[in-house]
Parts: C-alpha cells; sequence; structure tokens
C-alpha cells in the first residue's frame, strides 16, 4: 500500500482590498511547514502569481526542500489585475504608450498593504532577507521596485523582462537604445548598493525582433545590456547571474524549467 508523504508547503489563499490599487487582490502564499526559527525565513515576492500553478512553482518548492537544496522561504505569488500593463511598469516614468501610469499605486500597495498583512498574519516581523521576481513586464515591475527600494531588497529575478520599456517609439525620429530604454537609464544614474543581487533568464527563441539588425534578438540584447551596465556601476560576477535557455520561449512552461535555477542560486543552503 502507497502511503502518501507529508507535504513540505503548505498554499493558502487570501484576498487583500487594495485601497491604492482599488481592487481586490488575490494573493496565494507558499509557506515551508515546520520552520523551527521563522525570523531565519526569507520573503519572494512573485508578480504574475495567477501562472504560478502553470509554472509547478508548488511542486519545485516541495523538490527543493525534500533534496535541502534550499533555504525557508515563504512565497507571495501576487496575482495582476485586468490593469496589468498599468501597474506594472517604471516609477514616475511611464512607457511611450503611458503604459505603467499606476506603478507607483503598485509600490505603494506592496509596502503599506501587502507587507504589513504578511507580518501581522504569518507573524515574521524580520526577513533574512527579501527577494522580488517576475516574468516579463512583471519583471520590470520586480527589478525597478528592487532597484528603487534597495535597503529594503537584496536580490530580484528578472525572467524574459520587458527591459525594452522606452520613452520614444522605436520608429520615431531620434530614438536612441542608450538614452530611450527607461530601467538602462534608472541603473546608469542610480547608485550602488552592493547587497544587490540580480537574476537574468532569458530564451533564445523568446521572440524574434532584432531592431539593431545585429542577429542578436532584443530581449537578449536588452538583458546584456542591462547587466553591462550593473558592471559598469560596480556589480561583480558573483552578484549576477545569467541562465540563457536555448530552448526557451516566451511563455510560462519556459519560466517554470528556469524556477529552480533562480529558487538554487538565490536561496541555495551552499550561499
Amino acid at each position: 500500500m502507497q502511503v502518501d508523504k507529508e507535504s513540505l508547503i503548505l498554499k493558502e489563499s487570501a484576498l487583500l482590498e487594495s485601497t491604492h490599487l482599488e481592487r481586490t487582490v488575490t494573493v496565494d502564499f507558499y509557506l515551508p511547514v515546520n520552520v523551527e526559527h521563522p525570523e531565519g525565513m526569507s520573503l519572494l515576492l512573485i508578480n504574475d502569481g495567477q501562472d504560478m500553478v502553470r509554472a509547478g512553482l508548488e511542486n519545485i518548492l516541495e523538490e527543493l526542500y525534500e533534496e535541502r537544496s534550499i533555504r525557508p522561504v515563504l512565497c507571495a505569488a501576487i496575482h495582476a489585475g485586468e490593469q496589468r500593463k498599468m501597474e506594472y511598469g517604471t516609477v514616475g516614468v511611464p512607457d511611450f504608450k503611458g503604459r505603467g501610469a499606476k506603478a507607483e499605486q503598485y509600490t505603494l500597495f506592496i509596502f503599506e498593504e501587502l507587507l504589513p498583512y504578511i507580518r501581522t498574519t504569518y507573524y515574521v516581523f524580520s526577513f533574512r532577507e527579501k527577494i522580488f521576481a517576475g516574468f516579463s513586464l512583471g519583471a520590470l515591475s520586480a527589478l525597478d521596485l528592487v532597484w528603487n527600494h534597495p535597503h529594503e531588497f537584496s536580490g530580484v529575478g528578472v525572467f524574459s523582462g520587458s527591459l525594452w520599456w522606452r520613452t520614444r517609439d522605436q520608429g520615431e525620429e531620434g530614438y536612441s537604445d542608450d538614452t530611450d530604454r527607461i530601467i538602462h537609464q534608472r541603473v546608469r544614474k542610480g547608485e550602488y548598493y552592493p547587497w544587490i543581487r540580480f537574476f537574468f533568464q532569458c530564451g533564445a527563441l523568446d521572440e524574434e525582433k532584432d531592431r539593431n539588425n545585429n542577429g542578436v534578438i532584443d530581449s537578449i540584447d536588452d538583458t546584456l545590456d542591462l547587466i553591462r551596465e550593473l558592471k559598469q556601476k560596480g556589480y561583480p560576477d558573483e552578484n549576477i547571474h545569467y541562465l540563457l535557455m536555448e530552448d526557451g520561449r516566451h511563455d510560462v512552461p519556459t519560466w517554470g524549467r528556469a524556477l529552480p535555477y533562480f529558487l538554487k542560486w538565490m536561496f541555495g543552503n551552499d550561499r
């Protein structure tokens, strides 16, 4: 007779009535069970939390805990709303179509509504570290939020990030990758915070666009350019991990396959 093994993950959901976003936000929590020292637990916030079931996050965490590959981490998967393209983006600088105009409200939701809820609900008032991650536009949002709040976060996971986010359409006269990509400019003009770590994932099949006709798709070019900006800022190789998946596409199954690499690099017991 087969006996089901005890689960190492407790999954539960919450509905948060957000004043800042003027909507109900669904958040799925993946909590490791039998944690002896909750104050040593890390926190991972994930954008586009509605995709975590398809990505297989629960099974991935189960396997990593069973292998003792990662430290305890509370995962909060934040579901996107109907105004995803307005809530995600770069705070204070919408793109050339005005998208991302509610990124500041989303930041306020994170700090004034979600984090207080997590602390009071799970009785963890000081996490070992806080990391933010996301896919595509959600990845840009996570990166921008971490970059703007370096004293709150110590790492970010960027999966096929929309790092092309720009103030001017590439077809406009005067457009330049060097000056019009928002997050690249933000990093270039920002400060250096040596504790922040960056995980980047790209798929060689993310897209087909190649705006500068150099034989490299834009998503890879934009990512490698940002990594160069970070290195020029002073970040060493050990703070930056780049995962290129030759068969990777711009889809949830690909990002699900990349999640174990990210989790082990960011929360590994050997770190």
